[in-house]
């Protein structure tokens, strides 16, 4: 079984960028969505990117956002791949001269082999919950029963995981990666997540679980 990949999506700060490199992530995602909670400024996406070692793959999260827009975060921040949490439709998602994934979020009827056809260009497709009129980041599950095995994109699991499922997820799914945000966030004095402030200790179980235990079955 292949160990899959981890990205740990919304980071906002400096230090958590490290913490998730130095745990083992191989992708951090950034927010350049303005409804988020994990929404980063392009300077302080620069800054975070700058800080970060080697061989951690940077991808920038654009919900319906412009051409203009999306070249201006590009002309300023060194992103390795785009993720497109919106409606965009191929033909946008391939002009920007890097690889790209596509968002899909598994409403009832969401036919998956169509998808991949639809966004064949796609380096991957990233399946996550479905929540109405929220497009990312709803730290719900979903029944993963529903992905099909035979794919011909590399799915990229997301929605709901944390340290508690996400190996039981990648020993059912068998994922090429899985994509974590909240689920590794410091939790409030009320319970709930901080919206962006990564709990390090939760990205480094995230990690082995996703890594070892996963792989491994346990």
């Amino acid at each position: 079984m292949t160990i899959p990949r981890v990205k740990i999506c919304g980071i906002t700060r400096i230090e958590d960028g490290l913490a998730a490199a130095n745990a083992g992530a191989d992708a951090i995602g950034l927010v350049f969505y303005e409804p988020s909670p994990r929404f980063v400024t392009v300077a302080r996406a620069a800054a975070i990117c700058a800080s970060l070692p080697p061989f951690v793959t940077t991808v920038g999260l654009f919900v319906d956002a412009t051409q203009a827009d999306i070249e201006n975060v590009l002309s300023q921040v060194p992103l390795d791949l785009l993720q497109f949490h919106g409606d965009e439709p191929a033909e946008f998602c391939s002009r920007f001269s890097r690889p790209w994934i596509k968002a899909v979020r598994m409403k009832d009827d969401v036919d998956l082999y169509q998808c991949a056809v639809q966004y064949r260009q796609a380096a991957g497709l990233l399946v996550d919950s479905y929540v109405a009129g929220i497009p990312g980041g709803t730290g719900e599950t979903f029944n993963w029963d529903r992905l099909p095995k035979d794919l011909s994109l590399p799915v990229v699991l997301a929605g709901g995981l944390q340290p508690g499922n996400v190996a039981d997820a990648v020993a059912q799914v068998r994922p090429w990666a899985v994509d974590v945000s909240g689920g590794v966030e410091q939790k409030t004095v009320q319970g709930g997540r901080s919206g962006g402030i990564k709990d390090h200790s939760a990205i480094r179980a995230f990690i082995k679980s996703a890594k070892i235990r996963g792989v491994a079955g346990v």
